[in-house]
């Protein structure tokens, strides 16, 4: 079966006759890979650091969180909007703006002495440089033929599923050996280079400049409002009891008035800012669900195997980036797999297959307790490495390598769109499982924890003895026991989440096989 497959009836095929890849545009493209990389890697790099970052700026826990959430606010509106970008500017120049902008706004978070100095320059820093995401995965399926996608495709998903696995790892590494600031400066150099290559060998299109005089900023207020507001209520709702909180509630409200405007603009506006038609392409629907299904595993993951080896282990940053190195040594041998069983076997069974084991790897860690530690996390990390590449590069797949070139560009933002945001929703899912089966079991381990327990009666007199001649020892004993208390119920709370995580990716793998059957076998690859 080859990958032609994939074609959609009707639908023409977005590549070049010749089947060739000239030197040039490979190089080309590759530079514009690693520029992608790092857009992405610095969402998650600082997530090991931000306990330094803290302690360099002065900042609070509630302050310091905003480096990242400032981050993802931005990028979020920034992604859809590349599609019109690109069109107007054309790749080559977005691109360059991209990568400088993003440069220069590392520059500034390395420079920064204040917190407030670095929640401005992070936000820059997540606006200019999102545009580099989807460009990268629109010139994917446009510059090369189709013969050559199951090459192209694992590129580009090993680098979006790799990036922000490894984030953790890199920043715990950097800010080991040199300082926080590192995190920020090490993007400078690579960052001139990418500017520079893409400005010298970049020629996939042209601009269209005359588009510029239709911009629609109505429709970027709203898709702000709507896009920035879903973000903060995301990331900020566990953090602060959802709307009970004032601030949660009023973006909550922004979110809602500002979406409705937003649709309403983008379906009757002349141009609109976004175009929705790509979701009325079968493939690109189905795609875009999924990749909104594995960004909550992809960012969920990334999120809370660092919080337990910080948290209950007690793990430095580069303990924590040392640890989960394995799955990015898993996804990276598994991307040429991946590419080879995409010429010979059915799409839709290798996405099974790998939301299979990505539900293998979080079963595995449902009867976690507070002794686990690198080799009892390995062959968890191992599956959900190999799950994420076998079914994000066949999503990626069937999303964009059936749509025509004149939709690709657009249907790429919306596309990386829903990746960020079922990230953003998984974190407040996992955070709001961790909070309320944590203070669950807390209630349930308070009620057995008793006079009446041999077991806690026996291990307060032992606790009682150990601090003999150190002070209150009863008191001590009894504020120790809470504490033991306290992360047994902690390390339960995890093993639920990651129980609710196996629960949605067996059923997310099922739907996987729901999918119509294709009435010719040769054309099994498109789940159409």
């Amino acid at each position: 079966m080859s990958l032609a497959s994939t074609t959609m009836s009707g639908a023409p095929p977005a590549t070049p006759a010749d089947d060739r890849i000239a030197p040039k545009r490979l190089i080309a493209f590759l530079i514009m890979v690693f520029g992608m990389f790092m857009s992405i890697l610095d969402i998650q790099i600082v997530s090991a650091s931000l306990s330094d970052i803290q302690a360099g700026l002065s900042a609070s826990s509630n302050e310091v969180s905003w480096v990242q959430t400032a981050y993802l606010i931005a990028e979020v509106i920034a992604i859809p909007l590349s599609g019109f970008l690109s069109r107007a500017l054309g790749t080559r120049l977005l691109f360059a703006i991209s990568a400088a902008g993003f440069t220069f706004a590392s520059l500034m978070c390395g420079f920064t002495s204040s917190i407030e100095q670095m929640i401005l320059w992070r936000a820059v820093q997540g606006f200019l440089g999102a545009g580099m995401i989807p460009t990268v995965f629109a010139s994917a399926y446009t510059v090369f033929p189709r013969s050559k996608f199951h090459i192209v495709a694992p590129i580009i998903g090993l680098v979006a599923t790799l990036a922000p696995t490894i984030g953790p790892t890199v920043g715990g590494y950097i800010t080991d050996a040199l300082s926080w600031h590192w995190l920020f400066f090490i993007n400078v150099v690579p960052g001139i280079g990418i500017t520079v290559g893409v400005l010298a060998l970049v020629d996939f299109d042209e601009p269209h400049f005359e588009l510029l005089e239709h911009f629609d900023w109505w429709g970027l207020g709203f898709m702000a409002g709507f896009l920035g507001s879903l973000e903060y209520v995301l990331e900020e709702g566990p953090r602060n009891d959802w709307f009970e909180d004032e601030a949660i509630l009023l973006f909550a409200v922004i979110c809602a008035f500002s979406a409705i405007a937003f649709f309403w603009r983008v379906l009757t506006a002349k141009v609109p800012i976004v175009d929705l038609r790509a979701f009325t392409n079968r493939n690109f629907a189905l795609g875009s669900t999924f990749s909104f299904c594995i960004g909550i595993g992809l960012y969920g993951l990334t999120y809370i195997y660092p919080l337990y080896l910080a948290q209950v282990r007690g793990y430095s940053a580069l303990q924590i980036g040392e640890t989960m190195f394995v799955s990015g040594i898993a996804m990276f041998v598994m991307a040429p797999i991946v590419g080879r069983l995409m010429t010979k076997v059915d799409l839709r069974i290798l996405i099974a297959s790998g939301l299979v084991l990505f539900a293998s790897g979080t079963w595995l860690m449902t009867s976690i307790t507070r002794d686990y530690d690198f080799y009892e996390l390995l062959v968890p990390q191992i599956l959900r490495g190999m799950g994420m590449m076998l079914a994000m590069v066949p999503i990626n797949n069937i999303a964009l390598g059936t749509l025509s070139p004149d939709m690709l560009k657009n249907a790429s933002g919306l596309f990386n769109l829903t990746r960020n945001l079922g990230g953003a929703l998984g974190l407040a899912l996992i955070n709001t499982v961790l909070d309320h089966r944590t203070d669950f079991h807390i209630s349930r381990l308070h009620d057995k924890v008793t006079w009446g327990n041999a077991k806690a009666v026996e291990t307060l007199n032992m606790l009682t003895q150990k601090f003999q001649g150190m002070g209150d020892a009863s008191r001590m004993a009894l504020k120790q026991l809470s504490l033991i208390t306290h992360r047994q119920a902690q390390v339960m709370g995890f093993g639920d989440a990651f129980f609710v995580l196996t629960c949605f990716y067996a059923g997310l793998s099922l739907m996987v096989l729901l999918l119509d059957k294709p009435s010719n076998p040769a054309s099994a690859g498109g789940g159409h």
